[in-house]
């Protein structure tokens, strides 16, 4: 009872990063797979006709193949910072232009997965990340700004 009350984690860091990436590549590649489904395609086309987008249909697949692709880079934590950001706009069109910014309506969804790919941009991969492998000896800086190289 005493470790749930303290303000301690419950789970390392690094171990509920990894946790939450893994999850939301499995949500984008669920919800992107609809790229190869005509009915969900043209009916996100449909909606970008109605609000007079120029090449409805490509702009439909654009934004499932977002979802899949990064996906597929999130679930392994393959350049994860680097995905997160189309992945983010994807999900900001979504709620702002889209759903005309009825966050409190319908678009809690696309806002959520929103906020969970900031903080994958902020937080980095966690582990169990090919990420973590390719890039653990690249140089980075501590608090006060000197350089070191992580190992």
């Amino acid at each position: 009872m005493q470790k749930i009350l303290s303000s301690q984690p419950l789970v390392a860091y690094d171990t509920l990063t990894a946790i939450v990436r893994i999850v939301m590549g499995v949500f984008m590649i669920y919800h992107g797979w609809e790229v190869f489904t005509k009915e969900p395609i043209d009916t996100y086309a449909g909606w970008l006709t109605d609000m007079h987008f120029p090449q409805p249909r490509y702009w439909a697949l654009l934004g499932k193949g977002i979802e899949l692709v990064g996906g597929c880079f999130l679930l392994p934590g393959l350049l994860t910072r680097f995905i997160t950001i189309p992945l983010m706009l994807d999900m900001l069109f979504i709620v702002f232009v889209l759903g005309h910014g009825k966050i409190f309506y319908e678009d809690q969804y696309p806002l959520l997965f929103f906020l969970f790919f900031l903080y994958l941009f902020l937080a980095g991969p966690g582990k169990w990340s090919i990420d973590k492998r390719l890039f653990k000896n690249w140089a980075q800086k501590d608090a006060s700004g000197n350089s070191y190289v992580k190992n």
